[in-house]
């Protein structure tokens, strides 16, 4: 085990090593538009997990997984060679959802948004059911002089 910020540290250079080798070094022509979004590394530095996004269609996005998985030993090579810890960790590579998801989110918002904004027009021009003063006044008696 090592502490978390050799942990991080690690992970910021293999997400660094692995852009390299996807921008440099590996020709396969599955891959598409890939940034390298993250990587984290477990504590017992055994297995690695890089995140990337692919700019495409899905067509896309599953020919460059398949480019990822053909070359992950090359990668993993050169990352054990780079880094030069004892035991290379192994890869995996997930894809990267943050996209779609915060514009999912994004889209949920203007809804909301525009359902308020619908809200708020059809509320303009109300008048309350009742009496316009809900609360009720105290009556004076005329009886208490007595």
């Amino acid at each position: 085990m090592v502490d978390a910020a050799r942990a991080r540290k690690i992970a910021d250079r293999i997400q660094r090593i692995v852009a390299e080798m996807l921008d440099r070094r590996i020709k396969d022509p599955r891959l598409g538009f890939v940034t390298v979004t993250d990587a984290r590394i477990t504590a017992d530095l055994r297995d690695a997990t890089v995140y990337y996004t692919v700019f495409g269609e899905e067509e896309e996005k599953a020919a460059s997984a398949a480019a990822l998985e053909s070359a992950k030993g090359l990668i993993r090579s050169e990352v054990g060679r780079q880094t030069g810890i004892r035991h290379t960790p192994t890869l995996t590579f997930v894809i990267d959802e943050v996209q779609e998801n915060a514009q999912h989110i994004e889209e949920l918002l203007l809804k909301a948004r525009r359902s308020d904004e619908e809200l708020a027009e059809r509320a303009s021009g109300a008048r309350p059911a009742g009496e316009p003063d809900p609360y009720r006044a105290p009556r004076e008696r005329e009886d208490e002089d007595e």
